[in-house]
Order: C-alpha cells, then structure tokens, then sequence
C-alpha cells in the first residue's frame, strides 16, 4: 500500500493575500467584532436587568443574542489573527471544534427565528391566549429544543467530515474550517457525506424556514383584516425588518451549503460567508431589539441611572 501521511494541521489562505489590505481588512473586523460582542452582551445583560423586558419575545432574544455571539467568536478572532500577524496555521483538533460550534450555533440560530416568528404569530393572531400559549415552560422548551438541534446537527456534521482522509493538500481556500471548504481537500470518496451534508442542511434550514413562513402568512391574514392604518404600518415595518435580516441569513445559507461541491467557487462563499458568519450577528441587535420602545427605554434608563450614581 501507499504510503500516506496524515494531514495535522490546516493552512487557512483567508480573504486575501494583498498586503496592502491585511490592515484595513483588521481594522474593519475588529470594529465589526466590538459592536458585536458589546451589542450582543449588552442586550443580555439588558434584558435581565429591566423587568419590563422578562417576557417571551425578549427571552427568546436574549438567547438570540448569545448565539450571535457564539458563532460570530467561532470564527473571527482567528480570522482578525491571520490578518494581523499572519497567524493562518489551525490545528486539526481546532479546526473540528471551530466547525462544531460555528455549525452549532448557526442551526441554534435557524431554529430560533423560527421560534420568534411563532412568538409573533401568538402576539398578532392570538393576544387573548398568549400568555397562555408562551409560557415559560414553552419558551424554555423552545430555546433549549434549538440548542439540542444545532448541536445534534453539528455533531453529525464534524463526524462525518471528518471521519474523511486528508493526506493531500491541507491549504484551505476560505478564513475558516468550513464544510465545503474542509470537505473539498479529501481524497476519499465524498458522494455520501456531500448527500449528508445536503440532506441535513436542507432540513434543517427548510423546516425552520417552513415555520417562519407559515407564521408570517397568518400574520399578514390578520394585518389585513385591521382597520386601523396606524396599526397596519407598525406591523409590517416590524416584520419587514425582521424578514430582510431573515432573508441575508438563509439566502446565504442556502448559497452555501444546498448546492454540489462542483458548482462551489471558494472566492464568491468567502464573500458571501462574512455577512452571515460577522455581518448578521453584528446586525441581530439592531435589526430585532434597538427599534423597539421597551428597549430603548430601558437602555434610556440604564444610562440615567449610571450617570445619577
């Protein structure tokens, strides 16, 4: 037999190799990153400060939010590292676990803007029975079902990517160990785990996108039947913000991962994996909490009170 040598370790080749950009491109992740974690942490930590935010929507924010953060810091303090001091060797053992938890905490993401959208079509199509129907037994159940999913799912993922050989080239043509990216460098046979890969992402994303599809046609059959003009603009500028973030978010899901290696090319998925792996966890914040009154008044009263002390 041949003899191999198994790959160690991996090469990430990043977004670019133009020198006059490694610091600029450094520059914009480290901001990016900081409005991410303050904004991300800082929402946590507002929610659980306020009472008037202890309610079934910003529960299921709070997790939202520490997700984004999760999965955001999976992936670009290592990226931030090969831009600055060329640090672009991962390890094999920490290559597996970046894609475990950015893996992981992407489907926790999925399936909990599901789980929002089924929060709103309770708060919009049944506000007589939400609080029956969003209890905390409920919610809980939701955020801890969504985090048993993406973890199962990554588990499956990184087992079976994994389980492959690389004894060939370990340079990785993106800024971090993703599927498609890790899978293109093996030398075995790729045919069942690329219809793994394909079968589980297309659940899961499909499934979760069901559900929020779903919600959202009851919640415009109800916007339609109000008479109120006022109430009908409040409603759908909520809802269009939270299904233009929706949009980015499986729009460059379903780019990435629903679609045949051979079709793949490496320099259009990085392009598209830095809006949903640093962009989208930067934006969740905004895009789902800082519109909203009860936020900004409990963030107006946090500032009174540190300035007051």
């Amino acid at each position: 037999m041949e003899n191999r040598t198994e790959v160690t370790q991996f090469i990430l080749l990043g977004l670019t190799n133009a020198p006059g950009l490694q610091v600029p491109l450094f520059i914009i992740f480290m901001l990016i990153y900081l409005v991410n974690v303050i904004g991300n942490l800082g929402m946590i930590v507002l929610i659980f400060s306020d009472s008037r935010l202890r309610t079934p929507m910003y529960f299921l924010l709070s997790n939202l939010s520490l997700v984004d953060f999760g999965y955001s810091s999976a992936v670009t303090p290592k990226v931030m590292a090969g831009l600055l001091i060329g640090d672009k060797i991962i390890s094999y053992n920490a290559c597996a676990a970046q894609m475990f938890f950015f893996v992981g905490f992407a489907t926790v993401e999925s399936y909990l803007l599901a789980s929002m959208a089924y929060d709103r079509y309770a708060a919009v199509c049944k506000p007589l029975h939400y609080t029956t129907t969003m209890t905390t037994s409920v919610c809980a159940c939701l955020a801890i079902g969504s985090f048993i999913c993406g973890f199962l799912n990554a588990s499956f993922h990184v087992g079976d990517i994994f389980s492959l050989s690389f004894c060939k080239s370990n340079m990785v043509h993106h800024f971090f160990c993703d599927a498609p990216a890790i899978m293109s460098l093996s030398f075995s046979d790729k045919h069942i785990s690329e219809m793994i890969l394909v079968f589980m992402s297309s659940f899961n994303v499909f499934f979760a996108l069901l559900v929020i599809l779903i919600s959202y046609l009851f919640i415009f059959i109800t916007i339609l039947k109000m008479h109120s003009a006022q109430g009908h603009q409040k409603a759908l500028s909520t809802c269009a913000s939270h299904l233009t973030a929706i949009s980015i978010f499986y729009g460059t899901v379903i780019f990435m991962y629903l679609q045949p290696s051979s079709s793949h090319s490496m320099d259009t998925d990085k392009t598209a994996s830095v809006f949903y792996s640093v962009v989208i966890p930067m934006l969740n914040p905004v895009v789902y909490s800082l519109r909203n009154k009860e936020v900004k008044c409990a963030f107006k009263k946090v500032v009174e009170k540190q300035i007051f002390l």
